[in-house]
């Protein structure tokens, strides 16, 4: 079983991770890659478990059960005491619709209820400041506990006994009581009438979005949960889209490989687009392109650097802050010096991640020559940089090398904008990117391929494999059938596969060699293994992989192919859109059900 048994709750503003007891353990405000106010999922300065954690303790607690509700991002929580009392905790982040509005405030909320008996409870609220440096001034009202730090005031409103919850005083739970945790600001209805309110329309919105979906026939459950994921990975406001909400959950134990993900990667954004799009949920591409398209403005022709804040930050400075770490393997990072790199396949990211927008009439704004012409300056880069080394799509510290991955999306943006410029009816552009991405081609085909290993390798000359080879067949390279496709995926199998899992790669990197198998690399191996006509073991390794989620249906980045255990941060989009590609790949038609 893994240690990440923790449920993901928000509304595409702020995201909150509570564990199996109820405890909110991490949120950071007021966005993703702010201040974890919450942030005991990685330790606390002081060493007390409690702080830096929303706790609600039942006396004699002797087990709990978690579940989400039926397709929404709501999550209750029950806890069972020795003595047949039984408490239920519902979580959640306001979304809804109000006044023809999107209502998403920054701000999470907790109804807790007795079901049996006279359980007696225990609030300890205790959020901190600064990485858990300052703890906050604290200040009561009548129904309302205030937590001023440096740089933000926040607010807890409830109808719970203000001194019993301030002092941490154990009482008997005997009615209904709501917490609204956020800004400083008064709430406009008794706390218990507006949570029960909010939770109401949160889990009308969530229904009313799940229903739209154009899901698979076999494993709905799971493509819903991990669609539900991934929106809560979104920013609505500027159309970002994390990688991840924590920072710092080490990919193996004491590995130092820890890394902060809260930032938008081009290249995890562009996969998430493309799930999200197999289900015809078309609100997050045309987020995410707004996005894009200030990114194109900015860069204008120069170098684009892999990863960016939510609000566009371009300076992502990493630095080390004094929290103990997840089950106390730090280092605990701030920032991700990736902003830094030089990784290639970004601009195919890009051009790949936009170029529905030139042929889906369902969107509200199609893209033309305006946007064709901003995409023009990717792809310039892409084919000047195409055979030169960069730190590649696995953002190697030290070491640079012309990365097959790398040079295969910088074909990708050619043959896009091939494709976009015949859409546009711009001959002459279509003749000339067509002529780029054949250029590649022949480049990646003389140079990445190894006689000697009959198959293609991860760098150019090189010998060794990568999964990512895996994604030649998914943008379009080359037909699955191609023999020296098919070659490749058995050669990766025999090199890299564990069990049913799949590594990166199996050679020693910055930090050694890796200890634990990625998982959005087995879903690339699973759709490569379909694709190639081995269906019966694509389905046997998704089925092990559906496995390894946690109770609610979630995964992290890594795994540990002995134990199980996952690993890495949380939950980690890659792998939520392999839940995805994976069910759309193999499910059944719904033709032969109904």
């Amino acid at each position: 079983m893994s240690s990440l048994d923790l449920a993901m709750i928000g509304n595409c503003s702020l995201a909150a991770l509570v564990d199996k007891n109820a405890r909110i353990v991490w949120c950071c405000l007021p966005r993703f890659d702010g201040d974890p106010v919450f942030h005991s999922l990685l330790g606390a300065r002081s060493g007390d478990p409690n702080d830096g954690a929303f706790s609600i303790e039942l006396h004699g607690h002797v087990r709990s059960e978690q579940e989400y509700v039926p397709n929404t991002a709501i999550v209750r929580t029950r806890l069972y005491a020795a003595d047949g009392a039984v408490v239920e905790i519902t979580d959640f982040a306001p979304r809804f619709y109000k006044a023809n509005r999107g209502f998403r405030p920054n701000a999470i909320a907790r109804r807790v209820r007795p079901l049996s008996g006279r359980p007696r409870v225990t609030f300890r609220v205790r959020p901190g400041f600064d990485y858990g440096e300052s703890a906050p001034e604290i200040t009561a009202g009548s129904n309302h506990i205030r937590y001023v730090g440096p740089d933000q005031v926040l607010r807890m409103t409830t109808n719970a006994p203000i001194t019993y919850v301030r002092h941490e005083t154990t009482f008997i739970l005997e009615r209904s009581l709501s917490f609204y945790f956020g800004p400083d600001e008064s709430l406009t209805d008794h706390p218990d009438t507006l949570c029960r309110a909010f939770e109401e329309q949160t889990e009308t919105y969530w229904k009313h979005w799940t229903r739209r979906l154009g899901v698979p026939l076999e494993w709905q459950e799971a493509v819903i949960r991990a669609a539900i994921t991934l929106k809560l990975c979104t920013n609505e406001e500027t159309g970002a889209i994390v990688a991840a909400v924590t920072t710092s959950v080490p990919e193996a134990a004491n590995t130092e490989r820890n890394w902060d993900y809260r930032f938008c990667w081009l290249r995890d954004a562009f996969f998430v687009v493309r799930a999200l799009n197999s289900l015809s949920e078309m609100e997050t591409m045309e987020n995410y392109l707004r996005y894009l398209n200030n990114i194109a403005a900015v860069m204008n022709g120069d170098h684009l650097q892999p990863v960016f804040g939510i609000g566009l930050e371009k300076d992502l400075v990493e630095r080390i802050v004094d929290l103990p770490g997840y089950r106390g393997m730090g280092p605990v990072r701030v920032g991700n010096q990736a902003y830094e790199h030089f990784q290639h396949d970004v601009y195919g990211n890009v051009v790949v991640g936009a170029a529905q927008a030139f042929f889906d009439e369902r969107l509200l704004h199609t893209f033309g020559e305006e946007e064709f012409r901003f995409l023009e300056a990717v792809g310039e880069r892409a084919y000047a940089l195409h055979a030169s080394p960069d730190a590649g799509m696995w953002e190697l510290r030290t070491r640079a090398r012309v990365h097959t991955s790398s040079s295969l999306m910088c074909w990708a943006a050619c043959d896009r904008l091939a494709k976009i410029a015949h859409k546009l009816e711009l001959d002459e552009r279509a003749a000339y990117w067509r002529g780029r991405a054949d250029e590649i081609h022949a480049t990646i085909c003389s140079r990445a391929w190894n006689q000697e290993l009959n198959s293609f390798v991860e760098s150019f000359e090189g010998k060794d494999m990568d999964a990512g080879l895996l994604l030649m067949a998914e943008v379009g390279f080359l037909p699955a059938s191609d023999p020296r496709f098919v070659a490749t995926v058995d050669r990766i199998g025999e090199r890299l596969r564990r069990g049913n899992h799949l590594f990166r790669y199996n050679v020693a990197d910055d930090f050694g060699t890796p200890e634990n198998a990625f998982n959005i690399c087995t879903f690339w191996y699973i759709d490569a293994l379909a694709r190639i006509g081995r269906k019966d073991e694509a389905r046997e390794i998704y089925e092990t992989m559906l496995a390894c989620r946690n109770h609610v249906g979630l995964l992290s980045e890594d795994i540990d192919t002995g134990s199980g255990e996952l690993w890495g941060n949380f939950p980690q989009t890659y792998s939520m859109v392999g839940i995805i590609n994976g069910a759309m790949r193999l499910s059944a038609g719904w033709e032969s059900a109904i």
